[in-house]
C-alpha cells in the first residue's frame, strides 16, 4: 500500500441526538462534528469533555483506483460474511504494517466500469478516491437480472443478505446499496430505469426512524405495486445476520411488505386531514389575471387546473405568466412540458417576457441583454424543460413527468393533454385512453403533491366560432367526460380574433367553469395582451367584452 501523508484529526462515534442514529455522529480532534445519518453540523463547547475512544489519522488522499484494485480481499468474519462474497462486489482492503485490517474498499461503477472506491478507515471513517458523482448503486454492475432487486443503504449491509441468500441457495440474488446510506436515496432515481425492470423491488434499509422515512421516500420512486418494505429485528440486515443468523434475514426479505401510502382512517386522523385542508396554502394568480383569485383563491399542491380555449386565444401567453410569476412568488422547482414547442421557442418567449421586450424585435437584443433574461428565467435552475424534440414514443410521458417530480417539481404544466393522450396507452384509443391518461394523472398529482396545469383543446363549435370570441362551455371541452370530471378547476378563456379594434383583438375573456374548492363560477375578469412588452394586463374595468355570445 502506498504511504499515506497523515494530518492529525481525532474520530469518536457516538449515538445522534439529531436522528436517533447509534454510531453515526463523530467528533474530531478540533471539537467539530457531523453526522453521517442525517448531516448535521455539531460543535463542543468543551473539548475536554469529548471522550474519544477510537483514535484514527485521516489521509490526504494519494492512492489512485489501479493502487486499489491491486489490494487484495479478506472474509470479513466478525460480520459472518465469506471472501466469496467479498469477491463478488470486487471489495478491497488493505492492513497496516501489522497484518491487522485498516480499511475497506467499496468499488462504485458507471456503464459497469469502476471509477471510484469508497473507503472505509476502520471503523467507521469514511473518504472517497475517484469521481464519485453520477454513479450507478453499490453492486449494480454485477446485477444480470431476475424478479427481484434488493436495495439496502450501506455496502455492508448489501453483503450481508447476498451472503445469506448465497449460503441459503446456493446462487447470486441482485443486491445492491446506496452510495452514500440515506443520504444518497435520489440514487435511485438516477438509475430509476435500472431499478425499475425488476417486477419487485425490495427496501431493505435500516430500522430506525431516519431509515425507515427513507424507505417511504425510496418506495415512491420506485412505484407503488413494485415496492416492498422489510422489517428486521436488529437495527440493520447486518446485525440481523450476526445476530440471528440467515434464516432470519431470508425470512425478512420473503416477508417484506408492499408499500402502501394510503390507509384507512379514522377518529382524530381524520380531524388531522381536516385540519389540514383547512390550512392548505394557495397561490394566488399572477395579478394580470387577477379575477381568477376572486374565484378560485389561486393554485394548490394536489390539484389539476385544466386551461381550455380556441386555437391562438393564448393559452400559452397565460400559462408562461403563471410559471414566471411562480418563479417569483416561490422557492419551488416548475417543470413545463410543452408538445408543441420545442425548447428553444419556449426559452425564447419566457427570455422575451422577462426582459419585456420580444426577443425577435427591433432593434435586436444584445447577447448580454439576452443572457440577462435568460438569468432571470433558468439562471438558478428552478424552471425544468422537457426536451421531446418531437417525439415522445421512445419513453413514457407520464414517466418523465414523474421523473420531474421526484425531482423536487411541485408545479407541473402539462401542454397538452391531447398529445399526451396519442403516446403511453396501452394500445387503448379515444375516451378509454383518456381515461387512462387523465386517472394516471390524478395519481401522479396525489402522489407526489403537486399541482398541475393541464391545456386542453375544444370541440369544433357548431355556432359562432371560439376564435370571434366565443366563451367556451364546460360541454365544449375535448375528449372524454374524465377530463372534466377529474380535473378540480377548468378555466375558460377566449379573444376574438378577427376584431376591428386592436384592444379588443389583444382582450382575453376568462371564465371559470368549475371550482371544487370554492365552488365559485362565472366570468373572471379580463386580460390584455401587449405586443410591445409580450406580457399580459389586467383589463380595464370599463371594458366590457362579455356579451351574450
Amino acid at each position: 500500500m502506498k504511504k499515506l501523508e497523515e494530518s492529525p484529526i481525532v474520530l469518536k462515534h457516538q449515538p445522534c441526538d439529531e436522528c436517533g442514529s447509534s454510531d453515526a455522529k463523530c467528533y474530531r480532534e478540533d471539537g467539530t462534528g457531523f453526522c453521517f445519518s442525517c448531516n448535521t453540523n455539531f460543535k463542543s463547547t468543551n473539548i475536554e469533555d469529548i471522550q474519544v475512544d477510537t483514535y484514527k489519522q485521516y489521509s490526504n488522499q494519494l492512492e489512485t483506483l489501479q493502487d486499489i484494485s491491486n489490494y487484495n480481499s479478506y472474509p470479513l468474519a466478525s460480520r459472518g460474511i465469506s471472501k466469496d462474497v467479498v469477491d463478488y462486489y470486487n471489495v478491497k482492503m488493505s492492513v497496516d504494517t501489522d497484518g491487522r485490517p485498516e480499511a475497506h474498499y467499496y468499488p462504485f461503477t458507471s456503464n459497469g466500469s469502476i471509477v471510484a472506491y469508497k473507503k472505509r478507515e476502520l471503523p467507521k471513517a469514511f473518504s472517497t478516491v475517484g469521481n464519485f458523482k453520477d454513479l450507478e448503486l453499490f453492486g449494480q454492475a454485477q446485477c444480470s437480472g431476475g424478479k427481484k432487486l434488493i436495495i439496502t443503504e450501506g455496502e455492508l449491509d448489501a453483503m450481508a443478505i447476498h451472503e445469506a441468500n448465497l449460503r441459503k441457495y446456493n446462487r447470486h440474488y441482485a443486491v445492491v446499496s446506496l452510495p452514500n446510506g440515506v443520504n444518497s436515496v435520489k440514487a435511485i432515481l438516477n438509475n430509476l430505469e435500472f431499478v425499475r425492470s425488476y417486477p419487485e423491488v425490495i427496501l431493505a434499509f435500516d430500522m430506525d426512524e431516519v431509515g425507515q422515512a427513507a424507505a417511504n421516500e425510496a418506495a415512491k420512486m420506485v412505484g407503488i405495486g413494485k415496492a416492498k418494505i422489510a422489517k428486521f429485528i436488529e437495527k440493520d440486515p447486518c446485525d440481523e445476520l450476526r445476530e440471528h443468523g440467515i434464516d432470519a434475514v431470508v425470512q425478512a426479505i420473503w416477508n417484506a411488505k408492499p408499500y402502501s401510502p394510503a390507509g384507512i382512517l379514522s377518529g382524530e386522523s381524520i380531524w388531522e386531514k381536516f385540519i389540514e385542508r383547512k390550512n392548505i396554502q394557495s397561490i394566488p394568480y399572477p395579478d394580470c389575471l387577477g379575477g381568477l383569485n376572486d374565484k378560485l383563491e389561486g393554485i394548490r399542491h394536489g390539484e389539476i387546473t385544466l386551461f381550455t380555449s380556441g386555437t391562438g386565444s393564448g393559452k400559452s401567453t397565460v400559462i408562461k405568466e403563471i410559471i414566471l410569476d411562480l418563479l417569483d412568488k416561490t422557492d419551488e422547482k416548475i417543470g413545463l412540458i410543452s408538445l408543441e414547442e420545442s425548447v428553444g421557442d419556449t426559452a425564447e418567449k419566457l427570455i422575451g417576457m422577462a426582459l419585456q421586450r420580444p426577443v425577435a424585435g427591433h432593434p435586436p437584443l444584445s447577447e448580454e441583454e439576452l443572457r440577462h433574461g435568460y438569468e432571470q428565467v433558468f439562471g438558478d435552475e428552478r424552471l425544468i424543460l422537457l426536451d421531446h424534440q418531437g417525439s415522445v414514443a421512445d419513453e413514457s410521458l407520464l414517466d418523465k413527468m414523474e421523473y420531474m417530480a421526484l425531482m423536487g417539481c411541485k408545479y407541473l404544466v402539462l401542454d397538452h393533454i391531447t398529445i399526451a393522450v396519442s403516446e403511453g396507452t396501452d394500445g387503448l384509443s379515444g375516451n378509454e385512453a383518456v381515461d387512462k391518461v387523465m386517472s394516471d394523472l390524478l395519481k401522479l398529482v396525489k402522489q407526489h403533491n403537486v399541482w398541475l396545469g393541464l391545456i386542453s383543446h375544444l370541440r369544433k363549435s357548431q355556432g359562432k366560432s371560439f376564435e370571434e370570441g366565443q366563451l367556451p362551455s364546460i360541454d365544449d371541452i375535448k375528449g372524454s367526460g374524465s377530463i372534466k370530471q377529474i380535473s378540480f378547476d377548468i378555466i375558460a378563456f377566449a379573444r376574438n380574433l378577427v376584431a376591428d379594434e386592436d384592444y379588443e383583438r389583444n382582450t382575453i375573456k376568462l371564465r371559470v367553469l368549475k371550482s371544487r374548492f370554492t365552488g365559485r363560477t362565472g366570468d373572471a375578469g379580463t386580460a390584455v395582451y401587449d405586443t410591445k412588452t409580450t406580457r399580459l394586463a389586467a383589463g380595464s374595468e370599463g371594458f366590457d367584452l362579455f356579451d351574450a355570445a
